[in-house]
């Protein structure tokens, strides 16, 4: 059984890691992706193992995008023949990820796997800066949830910006993309927290999940109603710079 001894930690332990799931969930909430390349990359920034990193944040999101996948089957937003084609090969990819990352040794894969999410904040810019949509039938789909899944693993995020800003470039229906990837991902970190929990055993995980999911509950409504007051483009160009800086700070730290 997953349990968790509260007596081990104090709310001062907690406060860096409410911090994170906050400003992750806010920027989320409000663009519709990056909770989980913002707070990985946050996470190993300060030192947390990918690995570890990876899989806690994962765990939260098994809760957060179960909240968000009901919420647009129920609006109606989601494609499911679209969602049949990308949910197997993404849960796939996640297995992948999620063993590959594993067996890596922590400080061997950090400049790595923070040099991948530097590149996610640069494309998240160039998207932001030009984008054009025009509206037609996607043409690759399984490959793209298949590496999706995997560098959502690997990276402890990007199943959002790199699977969704891919099928809108490919000319698909926004509010019908963003619904069926946020529904397809509750199914994704299921199968990547199961990985992690198989290979990592539940003493990788621990209180810093409570203060991930704490500021991830809180911010949730901040979160959309930045949504309706900041333009989509600007908050992207925002997630892209914040995802640059931290990725390369963390870069820097890892290989000095």
């Amino acid at each position: 059984m997953f349990l968790i001894d509260f007596m081990a930690f104090s709310f001062i332990d907690l406060i860096p890691f409410i911090l994170i799931g906050f400003s992750a969930q806010l920027v989320d909430g409000a663009l519709g992706m990056a909770f989980g390349v913002i707070s990985n990359t946050l996470l190993i920034s300060i030192g947390v193992p990918p690995a570890v990193a990876s899989a806690r944040v994962h765990t939260v999101e098994c809760f957060t995008t179960g909240v968000s996948g009901i919420s647009h089957v129920l609006h109606r937003n989601v494609d499911w023949k679209l969602f049949a084609r990308i949910v197997i090969p993404g849960m796939i990819g996640g297995i992948l990820g999620a063993y590959v990352l594993t067996q890596i040794h922590a400080d061997v894969a950090r400049p790595f796997v923070l040099g991948y999410l530097s590149l996610i904040g640069v494309y998240l810019l160039w998207r932001a800066l030009r984008h054009e949509h025009e509206e037609k039938k996607p043409k690759i789909i399984e490959p793209l949830g298949l590496i999706g899944g995997f560098l959502d693993a690997a990276g402890g995020g990007g199943w959002g910006p790199i699977v969704t800003s891919n099928l809108l470039v490919q000319g698909a229906t926004p509010r019908k993309v963003i619904g069926t990837v946020s529904t397809a991902e509750f199914f994704l970190t299921i199968t990547i927290s199961a990985t992690f929990i198989a290979t990592l055993g539940l003493d990788a995980f621990g209180a810093p999940i409570v203060g991930l999911l704490i500021g991830g509950v809180v911010a949730a409504p901040f979160g959309a109603h930045i949504a309706k007051r900041v333009p989509a483009k600007m908050l992207m160009i925002l997630v892209g710079v914040v995802l640059v800086i931290t990725s390369l700070y963390g870069i820097y730290k890892a290989v000095s």
